[in-house]
């Protein structure tokens, strides 16, 4: 896999990535992890309009379905790990071009969160990274995972009528990895944190109980779930520990998830991640923040793993692939040089 590079725009301490379908057309959106802006581009990469000035502290966006209107949802005024005592989950509706914004809930510490949904029933999942401090890098209150029942039309909910959530597993420290994927027919969330890697799983159906299994036990900064090796079996690709330097695969055995290759580098910093089907072959996209900064490719080949360096120097907190048309694409959010850029695939 080659990346051919081009940086399609700036914003300070760019950070969470989606996609956005629009007007019957399709975008991405790249918001900032401080008090910046969040941009809209077209999938050429060319700028569209200005969504929000501010306050950022957007960890997380993710477009609602919604028949009638444009619903963006977003975590809110998470700046980092030691600023985030206020942080909401709020949504955004486009209404004569102008995106008005509405608090869906409060929930300090807030790091990631998405939507999902099983026979019908939507569901949110979210994940905060602990429930309090006194000081800075307190980790001594742990986070939870959070979920609740979404309705169809989510303008029900505002300040003064907040979504009201249950918390599903408690006692997590670092609870900053999550990945939404499907697994068996249904829309799966895995959320990685010191504890380890959990798979959750929404209600079968409506007022169901939901399942939270450990999958491993290692700690995770952030994680995949998806067959690498073609074998009909997920592995795990995993980073670790919380904002670590090591990249790891494990593969599911007799005796559960063991760990079958690691990276010969470390990568200090691991953040980026997001899996993709390149020319019918897996990948996992992988970037860090530190010393090299580089955009990786991982996959399977010949009998075992292989890297390929996409870029380097430029230090991605998040990767995101679409296709646009019969071309491959990447978006990366660029945090440490603070640029936007897209990459074709060839």
């Amino acid at each position: 896999m080659k990346a051919e590079k081009k940086v399609i725009g700036e914003l300070t301490k760019c950070y969470s990535l989606t996609q956005i379908h629009m007007d019957g057309k399709d975008y991405v959106a790249c918001a900032a992890e401080k008090e910046d802006p969040c941009y809209l581009y077209d999938l050429e990469g060319n700028f569209v309009e200005k969504l929000w000035d501010g306050p950022g502290g957007v960890m997380t966006m993710v477009q609602y379905p919604c028949a009638d209107k444009t619903v963006l949802m977003a975590t809110w005024k998470f700046y980092s790990p030691n600023n985030g005592g206020d942080a909401k989950i709020v949504y955004y509706v486009r209404e004569n071009g102008v995106w008005n914004m509405h608090v869906l809930c409060s929930l300090p510490f807030v790091h990631r969160f998405g939507v999902l949904e099983r026979n019908g029933v939507r569901y949110l999942i979210a994940c905060t990274l602990k429930s309090a401090h006194a000081f800075k890098n307190d980790w001594t209150c742990p986070g939870r995972i959070w979920v609740a029942e979404l309705p169809e039309d989510l303008t029900v909910f505002g300040e003064e009528h907040p979504l009201e959530l249950t918390a599903l597993v408690s006692g997590l420290y670092r609870n900053h990895g999550f990945c939404k994927t499907v697994v068996d027919g249904v829309e799966t969330a895995l959320v990685g944190t010191d504890n380890g890697i959990y798979k959750v799983v929404p209600p079968e159906e409506k007022g169901g109980e939901w399942k939270a299994d450990l999958l491993l036990e290692t700690p995770a900064s952030d994680m995949l779930y998806e067959d690498f090796d073609g074998d009909g079996k997920r592995e795990l690709l995993v980073l670790s520990p919380f904002h670590g330097d090591t990249l790891s695969v494990y593969h599911l055995g007799e005796n559960g998830y063991e760990k079958v290759w690691e990276a010969h580098e470390k990568m200090p910093f691991l953040h980026a991640i997001y899996a993709c089907t390149f020319n019918g072959k897996m990948y996992g996209i992988i970037g860090n923040r530190e010393n090299q900064k580089e955009l990786i490719a991982v996959s399977y080949d010949n009998g075992g793993y292989v890297e390929e360096v996409l870029d380097e120097g430029a230090g991605p907190a998040n990767v995101m692939y679409f296709r646009n048309g019969d071309e491959d694409k990447l978006i990366a959010a660029n945090r440490e040089t603070n640029e936007i850029a897209m990459y074709t695939l060839h």
